[in-house]
């Protein structure tokens, strides 16, 4: 059928477009992930749902669409710790393989997937292959204490061709948002997730609680999981759907943390990752808090599976 009807729907502007239903977000999304879809209208559609933004019956049926095709990781012995990484660091070091690392330490299976859809980051992937861990070829399991990195296009080549549009269109679009909430995982998983945006907080809120899903939300850092070093932020947790809210955030922000570089590039980032984990340095505290929620999230989903 094409999505030209759709595209009448929500490419009315901010004020005159109209959202669409579950069913229908799920059958718009599905089309543009098979290539069903001509360049032109991938290109409408990223413009008009950056205007429109996304409601949370189009966050389920887009999430709906991606978990009906995306490449799954079989089933682990533990939940699996789902940590989406695209934004990578800008101003300070990338965290998010810190956090990987430090949470397989604790004996969790923990994945990380990702691309790069900016060109001056530098990327979490990188800063896990300059510690000697190399990118899946293939999902597959992963085991209790270790941490696995998978491109984008090895879970679904036409949401990494989404992304990619970015290149082109110049603006994020909603592949972006749905590469931060989905579940790649065929078993029990926890979605680590992030918002940069206050607005964004109850829609995704409702996403979690609408989905059923297991997630932790917290406020990222540059567009990434890991908590900001500087702060203490505000977690809300959801498993099976049901809300939890595990702290309040803390006011303040640390002028300089321990032992964290100014220097953000690949090798500078990966031998203070290295340090941390050999306990050279300290964890920074917000990481650690992190580290606990996650845990703790973590041995519910178990006992409730």
């Amino acid at each position: 059928m094409g999505i030209s009807h759709y595209l009448k729907e929500i490419g009315r502007g901010a004020r005159g477009a109209k959202p669409l239903g579950r069913a229908q977000a799920a059958d718009l999304f599905g089309q543009v992930l098979d290539g069903q879809v001509t360049d032109l209208e991938v290109g409408a559609f990223c413009i008009a749902m950056r205007i429109k933004g996304e409601t949370t019956d189009e966050m389920c049926g887009f999430l709906d669409a991606v978990h009906a095709r995306l490449a799954l990781l079989p089933a682990g012995d533990a939940p699996v710790i789902v940590l989406p990484s695209y934004n990578g660091a800008r101003k300070l070091p990338v965290l998010t393989p810190l956090l990987a690392l430090l949470l397989a330490r604790e004996g969790l299976p923990v994945l990380l997937h990702g691309m790069r859809t900016e060109a001056r980051r530098v990327l979490a992937s990188d800063v896990l292959l300059a510690l000697g861990i190399p990118a899946l070829d293939a999902p597959k399991k992963i085991a209790n204490g270790t941490v696995a990195h998978i491109h984008t296009e090895r879970l679904h080549p036409g949401l990494a061709r989404l992304l990619a549009a970015r290149e082109v269109v110049g603006l994020r679009n909603p592949g972006h948002s749905v590469t931060k909430l989905m579940n790649p995982c065929a078993g029990p998983a926890l979605v680590v997730a992030s918002y940069t945006h206050p607005e964004y907080f109850d829609m995704l809120c409702a996403t979690f609680t609408t989905m059923g899903m297991n997630a932790l939300l917290s406020r990222g850092l540059e567009g990434e999981v890991a908590a900001d070093p500087r702060r203490t932020p505000r977690y809300d947790a959801f498993v099976g759907g049901t809300h939890q809210l595990l702290d309040e955030q803390q006011p303040g922000t640390a002028s300089e943390v321990a032992g964290l570089p100014l220097e953000i590039d690949v090798q500078t980032t990966a031998d203070y990752t290295r340090r941390v984990l050999a306990g050279e340095l300290p964890v920074p505290a917000a990481l650690a808090r992190q580290v606990e929620h996650i845990l703790r999230t973590s041995r519910q989903i178990l006992s409730e599976t």
